[in-house]
């Protein structure tokens, strides 16, 4: 495993330090060995990207600057490489697809890889979550540091969360979305705030200042109708704490407990064809609201990630894994999910920062941020008994 960043491999790859087919050949390597335990891929394309990866050196050789030279990614399903041309075009090497919930699975939780039933890279009786798990997986694991997602209720944010990585979903409607109720937005998963950075960059073309920090955020356990664990909730109340220490984080004063309605309903109507989207709509228009007004008075929302630590595979129970993230698909709102330390069965919990729409870089700049300051363990290597 090189176990380097994107950024690092990008560096050397433009410098001339290494070579994309080099990164590329070890990349697959570490894939063939790795993936009959974690079944995080549906298919390894193990000839064409070494051919791809040719064509990368070439292009920096010809003198070409490319922001993700010779970086492996890994796309969401078989249907991901549409999404990742920009990444391809930027340099990037597209290096398999990952498993995607399949039948006789349930898209809140599971994955299913071409060799099996995906696992969690730290406890294999456990579940990734869903449905970005492979591509959650080979990022937590190693395999590549990149991987693309889509959220359509948490589905990045989820399997971040109990992977132990970062997952973002971009703002609603931001990007072309094949969801014809336009609730799924794409986003990212990374081992660290500056590759998610490095992503988002590429995609939206854009560059942005960091804020000055600390930045005003409000802390809600349960958004005001979700009854999550207690351990979620401590474990990510306990990482809002040391973004405080750290100072990239100031909580409103005097405090505001945020009180949405449950989105599920609204959720689910939305998903079904032929319902009547009325209340749907309703919900979501007093949500809106409610939410602008918290921003007016705050830079960020806080809550845990998920209500409960990742279940077994025998399913999740009469809890939705989603409770606290697809209000944020009902809305648009962008949404990331940092990791906040591990649970008593030894798996990840996520911290879920949701911000204005369009401010994805707030996001990433906070947790770049508390990286830098110590806030934010990235979580790999020795920390995880499957990592190769």
């Amino acid at each position: 495993m090189t176990g380097d960043g994107a950024r690092e491999i990008a560096d050397g790859v433009r410098a001339g330090a290494r070579r994309a087919v080099d990164v590329v050949a070890e990349t697959l390597a570490l894939i063939e060995r790795a993936d009959p335990e974690l079944c995080a891929f549906l298919d390894v394309w193990d000839e064409e990207a070494p051919r791809r990866a040719a064509e990368v050196d070439a292009r920096v050789a010809a003198g070409e600057r490319l922001p993700l030279a010779g970086v492996p990614v890994a796309v969401k399903g078989r249907r991901g490489l549409r999404a990742a041309e920009p990444l391809r075009a930027a340099g990037a090497v597209v290096v398999g697809a990952t498993s995607v919930p399949g039948p006789g699975t349930s898209w809140q939780t599971w994955g299913l890889g071409a060799r099996g039933r995906t696992v969690n890279p730290w406890r294999a009786d456990r579940t990734p979550g869903g449905s970005s798990a492979g591509a959650a997986v080979a990022v937590a694991a190693g395999l590549v540091p990149l991987a693309t997602g889509a959220d359509g209720a948490g589905s990045v944010r989820i399997p971040a969360a109990w992977c132990g990585v970062l997952g973002l979903k971009a703002t609603g409607g931001r990007f072309p979305s094949g969801d014809r109720t336009e609730l799924a937005a794409p986003g990212i998963l990374a081992r660290t705030a500056a590759d998610a950075d490095l992503w988002w960059r590429v995609v939206s073309e854009r560059d942005a200042s960091p804020p000055p920090f600390p930045v005003t955020a409000i802390w809600s356990p349960d958004l005001g109708f979700a009854s999550p664990d207690p351990e979620p909730v401590a474990l990510a109340q306990a990482a809002v704490g040391r973004l405080v220490a750290a100072g990239v984080v100031r909580l409103a004063r005097p405090p505001f407990r945020p009180s949405l309605l449950d989105p599920g309903p609204a959720w689910l109507t939305l998903r079904t064809p032929g319902a009547d989207p009325a209340d749907a709509h309703r919900v979501r228009a007093a949500n809106d609201a409610r939410l602008r007004g918290l921003f007016d008075r705050a830079d960020l929302l806080l809550t845990p990630t998920a209500p409960t630590a990742p279940h077994g595979h025998d399913g999740p129970g009469d809890t939705y894994s989603t409770a606290l993230t697809w209000a944020f698909n009902l809305s648009g709102h962008p949404a990331l999910s940092i990791p906040a330390g591990l649970g008593a069965d030894g798996c990840p919990a996520g911290l879920h920062l949701v911000a204005p729409r369009d401010r994805e870089d707030l996001l990433l700049a906070l947790a770049e941020e508390a990286e830098r300051r110590g806030a934010v363990e990235p979580m790999r290597g020795e920390n995880q008994p499957l990592d190769g």
